[in-house]
């Protein structure tokens, strides 16, 4: 397994983890009536979502898709890491704006992150994606 996969894999556990602890107080709260539990509502819905499912599914398309001409050759992976950053940076900022104040604009930074980081992967894979034979 390539160390960004190992990496990507990583975190997506770690959000995983995260984002289940979330929901977690969510329900205590929501059995014991306490209305504040629910401003962890957002970071249990991007931990989830975008932190542990599409960091997973990049993880292991960056591992298993072919390879290019070579065997090790998969691509700039310049990019797959800067993807894997921003990822990152766009969950972090998105989840976590109802704790910073004044933070109405964070969810659309980390939106904006997130959208950069799709791009950006999507760029790295595209061209390892190609008919069975080709190669």
């Amino acid at each position: 397994m390539p160390p960004l996969s190992y990496w990507a894999v990583r975190a997506s556990l770690i959000y995983l983890t995260a984002g289940m602890t979330a929901g977690s107080w969510l329900l205590i709260g929501k059995a014991l009536g306490v209305s504040e539990a629910w401003i962890w509502l957002p970071f249990h819905i991007e931990a989830l979502l975008l932190g542990f499912v599409l960091q997973l599914t990049m993880g292991v398309a960056y591992w298993i898709l072919p390879r290019l001409k070579t065997p090790e050759d998969r691509g700039n992976t310049v990019v797959a890491v800067l993807a894997f950053v921003f990822l990152n940076a766009g969950v972090l900022i998105g989840s976590l704006w109802p704790f910073i104040p004044d933070g109405a604009m964070w969810p659309a930074a980390g939106r904006g992150l997130e959208l950069i980081a799709v791009v950006l992967f999507v760029t790295h894979v595209w061209p390892r994606i190609y008919p069975y034979g080709k190669y």
